[in-house]
């Protein structure tokens, strides 16, 4: 099953932090990374701190939408994630935007990813690696939205 998972970290060193879970993502059972957007840095959204820095990752994954979001979830737990109050600045955020072509709408998990095409610093870097995925028409949407490419 193809899926893909939006990365996102603004507390510590946030660039380390999304490299990793892009390593750790493709280390989880039955899963691995097919392709990786780069980085890139945005400001918060509903939300105060430092940027983000932001990626999006697609996957080949045996797991089930529930099993890969329990496995993301306990990447960020192990990152250090701290849920202090909503949209608090994090050292990890991962996101199950899309799972196949499943559509689901349960307490746990929405799919696909209910904001995801309200954000540029999702959109932006999975336009990159599946362009298929992103219409022009929200991108353009979005297009007011500051998002900075990182280049290394």
């Amino acid at each position: 099953m193809q899926a893909f998972v939006a990365i996102g970290a603004n507390l510590g060193d946030a660039q380390a932090a999304v490299k990793a879970a892009m390593d750790a993502l493709g280390a989880l059972q039955r899963t691995q990374v097919t392709a990786r957007s780069s980085l890139y840095r945005s400001a918060p959204v509903d939300a105060t701190g430092p940027d983000f820095i932001n990626a999006v990752v697609a996957l080949r994954t045996g797991l089930d939408a529930e099993q890969l979001l329990v496995a993301m979830q306990r990447l960020e737990t192990q990152a250090g994630r701290e849920r202090a109050f909503p949209n608090a600045p994090r050292t990890l955020d991962l996101d199950l935007l899309m799972h196949g072509n499943s559509v689901m709408d349960t307490p746990e998990l929405t799919l696909p990813h209910p904001r995801m095409r309200d954000r540029a610093f999702v959109l932006k870097p999975l336009a990159e690696i599946a362009p298929d995925k992103v219409p022009r028409a929200a991108l353009a949407r979005v297009s007011g939205q500051v998002i900075e490419r990182i280049r290394n």
